[in-house]
This record gives structure tokens, sequence and C-alpha cells, in this order.
């Protein structure tokens, strides 16, 4: 895993030294993501940085990486990320007369576009199986190729210049080029205060993300995005059982190739169903006792209230886990000192470089992966199980699969009282028409749920769960990977997202609804698919999202904030603030929440103060 960054300009010899100053300031952004080596490629009009975590190939693995052709560069490439079949790929390869100095996925995926990219690259992109963002520079054709995996695990983003792009791991290394400019817009703060999950809107005027499952084409006729790869309906016929049964087939064979690593490896353990049975997985191909960490919250498990979200702690069942699969496990427990601690927090604000932290859920986050990292390079995480197999609750509650918006925002995951008035000043919420946003995202994102075929496709329920099982695999998970991604990599950790294999999620995309509920039960094809691994109670478990704290300490801690900043008139945020009804919030008596409210906006003004000081973005609204 490391950082890439690079720049394309058409008009202009990025060898000289002016440029090569301003590639070294954006790769040295990345220094997080790659703390273990740096190194900088230009030619002519293109320039590559590249920061490396040393996964695989500890020595040949270093980057930027070339091809040579007659004694000339042919292709350069930056990469981050894991291709997880790479020796399959270089087996064909070497067959086909091609020649290998390392033993490094990135080598292979240069010889994979020399083979089979050079007319169209995805026709080498469909041919990796992992987690990846990279960039290709082809000498011969002048073009720059942007790429990202199908789910959008790792990240990618560009910024059109007048005669090229700049492009980077993080929006950092982008604004570290003077040619970005640091302007939030109204479309902007719109993507800032929704949860939408939209790609094409990365805040900052002008920037945009690589879609998941695209290539980005760059040349001097301009900048094309193209798509390699989407969810399909694939007429599934399998019955139950045999479906099951491929599942875990899939399943065994993600998790071994995802444990190869030639630095110290981990699983994140919860105690749920989907990462107790990745830990137990990982447990049964490990040749070694697996290490297995989970995260707490002083006096949480002691002290814990079920609520509509949450109905029991992690803890207990983390540990059956461990000690039903023997794995070496770590419990890393946090104060709410610890979670209100300023420097923690100016961290995980940073490293998710937009205005969207989720509070506690980042810094905790964070700070887990921080003490993780003091023993382990790569983790594996049950990220995105819930999105493939149906397990938020919102799936079965009536009202919000008929609800004409985002599910999560009409259930109750990010539920909020919409009677209230929220703390932004009320002409620029008029001005910003948040509903009338969600709402056109909404249609955007139902257009582009395939259609199905036979006869599911004369079922009503049938195609409504598909077009939230669509919704939730491009919308919300995006959101949730770049999360994971930002708070793992602040930190120098590799996490990889095994139930991201995009064999299994095409697979269970197009299975029925009712196999994926045969059972009666949220992820019955998980269930079944991995009972045998796990203890009963464990099995049995209902859904419990990650934790949040119970203390409401950190709530007091929250509003002391905010209370101090309403007596600084020239906070950067204070003229988008209706400071009255923010007065009036924070004078009601603390209670414990479920979903997203007060705690919520109190969290979204105070990083959005800190982001736009961080940042010192200009607000044109």
């Amino acid at each position: 895993m490391c950082g890439i960054c690079g720049w394309v300009d058409y008009e202009r010899d990025l060898e000289a030294p002016a440029a090569r100053r301003e590639l070294a300031d954006m790769t040295a952004t990345m220094a997080c993501r790659g703390p273990d080596d740096e190194g900088t490629w230009v030619d002519g009009p293109a320039a590559l940085g590249h920061r490396r975590l040393a996964i695989i190939d500890l020595p040949g693995g270093r980057q930027p990486m070339t091809l040579q052709d007659e004694g000339r560069t042919a292709l350069a490439l930056v990469y981050s990320g894991e291709t997880y079949n790479f020796r399959e790929l270089r087996e064909r390869l070497a067959a086909g007369g091609h020649r290998f100095e390392t033993s490094s996925d990135t080598e292979v995926v240069l010889h994979a576009h020399q083979e089979w990219g050079r007319k169209d690259p995805r026709d080498a992109v469909r041919e990796l199986n992992g987690m990846f963002a990279y960039a290709i520079w082809d000498s011969a054709a002048r073009e720059l190729v942007l790429v990202r995996d199908r789910l959008g695990v790792k990240p990618l983003y560009y910024y059109p210049t007048p005669h090229g792009v700049l492009f980077g791991s993080e929006p950092k290394a982008i604004l570290a080029n003077a040619l970005a400019e640091r302007v939030l817009d109204a479309d902007g703060l719109r993507r800032a205060l929704t949860f939408t999950g939209n790609t094409r809107n990365a805040v900052f005027r002008g920037l945009r993300e690589v879609p998941p499952g695209h290539v980005v084409r760059v040349n001097r006729e301009g900048i094309r995005e193209l798509r390699y790869w989407q969810l399909e309906d694939t007429g599934h016929t399998d019955d139950v059982p045999t479906t099951v049964r491929h599942v875990r087939e899939l399943l065994e064979d993600t998790a071994q190739r995802q444990l190869v690593s030639d630095v110290p490896l981990c699983t994140l353990l919860s105690g749920g169903l989907d990462s107790s049975a990745l830990t137990a997985l990982a447990a049964r191909h490990s040749s070694g006792r697996v290490r297995s960490f989970s995260v707490d919250f002083t006096g949480y498990t002691e002290n814990f209230v079920a609520d509509e979200v949450r109905s029991t702690p992690d803890s207990p069942y983390a540990h059956a886990v461990a000690e039903f699969v023997h794995t070496n496990h770590t419990d890393i427990t946090l104060s709410t000192a610890e979670l209100m601690d300023p420097a923690a927090r100016a961290a995980t604000l940073h490293a998710r470089d937009l205005p969207v932290t989720t509070g506690d859920l980042d810094t905790s986050l964070y700070l887990m992966f921080q003490a993780v990292r003091r023993e382990s390079t790569v983790a594996l995480s049950g990220e995105s199980a819930d999105e493939v197999f149906g397990g938020y609750r919102d799936f079965f509650d009536a009202d919000t699969i008929a609800a004409d918006t985002f599910p999560w925002l009409a259930g109750r995951m990010l539920n909020r009282d919409t009677t209230r008035p929220g703390v932004f000043d009320q002409s620029l919420t008029k001005q910003l028409d948040l509903p009338s946003y969600v709402a056109d995202q909404y249609r955007t994102a139902l257009a582009a749920v395939p259609a199905l075929t036979g006869p599911a496709a004369a079922d009503p329920h049938e195609r409504r769960m598909r077009e939230i099982c669509h919704l939730y695999l491009t919308r919300f998970l995006p959101v949730l990977l770049d999360r994971k991604d930002r708070m793992s990599m602040a930190v120098g950790l590799e996490v990889r997202v095994p139930f991201c294999d995009h064999r299994l999620v095409q697979y269970v995309f197009g299975t029925p609804w009712s196999h994926k509920t045969f059972d009666g039960r949220e992820k019955s094809l998980l269930r079944a698919a991995t009972a045998d691994l796990l203890p009963e109670s464990v099995v049995q478990r209902v859904k419990s999202p990650y934790p949040s704290t119970q203390d409401d300490g950190y709530e007091r801690g929250l509003r002391d904030q905010l209370s101090a900043l309403l007596d600084r008139p020239d906070s950067p945020v204070a003229p988008l603030l209706d400071r009255d009804a923010l007065r009036e919030q924070l004078a009601e008596p603390i209670t414990r929440r479920s979903g997203v409210g007060a705690r919520f906006q109190q969290e979204q003004v105070l990083s959005l103060d800190a982001w736009l000081t961080d940042y010192q973005v200009t607000v044109d609204l």
C-alpha cells in the first residue's frame, strides 16, 4: 500500500527545477501513506511521485517503476494497493515471453498493461483481482491512464488543469501544487453536508474522484472517463444449497489470496458475524497463530445501554471468537480523554481531507489503527459484508424500503428529525436546498441500477431490494471504504477487505433476495457458509454497528468546544451558522441518542471549522 501523485502538462517541461520542487512537495504530503521509501520520475510533460509502504518484495518493489523497450522508457507506473492474483498473471505473462526482475505485484501490473492494455487499458485492468489505484504514463502515446479498483477500496483524485491534469491518492497531494485552487462552493458544501457518496463531487471546486470501476485517459485531446466494470444482473439459477457452497468457496479463495504478505498481518475482530468469519478463515489458512484486535471504550461493556441501533456490546463476542479459533487477541481500550484529545482529532480530520467526520467513530478508528500498527503492518477487515449480504436492519424495515430516498437516510442508521431546525444559517440552508440535492443524487443512483432479467423482473419487491442493494454497494460502501483507508493509511497500516472481492460481490448481488434471507434473517448466506467455523453465540448474534462511546463526558466535551467557537466571531465557520439555534441546542439536556441528531450536527460544525482553518479554504457561495 502506498501513496501516488503526479502531474501532466502538455505545455511545460516538468524536468525544470521549479516543477520538480512542486512534484517533491506533492509527494511529501503522503509520507504517512508510505513511510518506507519515496521516489519520483520525470520525462518532459509527465511527472510521477510515489511514497511506499513495503508489503511484498521489500527490496525489489521500489517505485516509480518503468518498463524499457529498446533502451527507452515505454511505460512508467506508480501504484498503490495489492493485486491478489499477481502470481497467476505472472505465470501467464512469463509463458508469453515477459521477463521479470522482481517478485512484486507492481511489476506484474506493468507487464499486464504492456501485454493487454496498449490499445485499451481496460483490457489489462479487467485481468486484475485486487484493491488498487495507479497511474501509467505511456511514453509513445504521450498518454496518462488513471485506474481505480472496482469497488473503490483505494482512493484516487484528479484535477483538470488548462494543459493537463494533477492527480493523487489524496486531495492534499493535489493541493500542494499551485495550480489547484482551495475553494469551497455551494455544490461542494452540499456534498460535505450529505451522505450520498457522489464521486463526481470531491468538495473542493474542480476536484474529482476517479469513479470505482473506471479508468481515466488523459492526452492532448482532453480527459475521458471510461467504465471497465459494473454490477450486473446475472440471471442467478443456483439453488440455496449450491449458492451457500459457492459463497464458501469464494470466501476460502479470497482469504487465502489476501493472507499473502512479507510483513506481520492481523485481523480486526469486533465479534460480529463478518469479522468473526474472516478471522476464522484467516486462522484456518495461516501457518501460525493469527493476531486479532478489537476496539473498546473505558467502562463501555460494564455500563452498556442497548438502543435501537446497538443491542449488545462487542467485547464478550470478540473474546468468544478469539478463544474458539485460538487467536492471539488484544483489546484496545480508549478513554474519553483520548477521544477528545485535540491532537488525535486534528490528525483524524487531516487524514480525511474532507469535512465529513463522524466524530468519535473516526477518532477511535484512527487510534485503534495507530495501536495495531505497532504490532502489524497489514490487517484484514470485515468491511462491506453488510452491503454485500444484506446485513443492515433497514433492509428489513417496510417503511425504509418504501421510502423515496436513500435507505440509510430514511431508516435508523442516519435518520434525523427533519422538523427540528438545523444549526446552519437559514438563508444558507435555503440556498443549498439539500433535499433537492439528495433527491437528484437519488434519481441518478437509481438510474444506474441494472435491469432484472427473467421471472425476477416481474416481482416488484425483488426489483426494489435489488435497487437497495445496489444503492448500498455504490453509494454507501464507498464512503465507509474511504474512511477505512484514510484512518489506516494515516498511520501506515494497510487494511484489506476480502468481502470486496469483486467475484464475491457480483455473485451475491445477482442472487434473489429470497436466497439472501432464506432463514428469515439478515446475512443468511454468510451465516450458513461460515457457521461451522464459529461459536453459536456469534452465529446467532444480531447485527451491531461499529461502536460509539456512550460516555456523556464525550458530548460535554463537544459542547464545551462549540461554546468556545461561538465566542470566536472570526472563526471560519461562523458566517455559516445560526448562532441562536446552536446555543439553543447546546442548552438542551444530554440524553442517549441513536442515529444522527444534535451530536452529529455538533461534530459537523467543529470539523468544518477546523477543516476550513487547516486547508485555508476560500468559501465562495
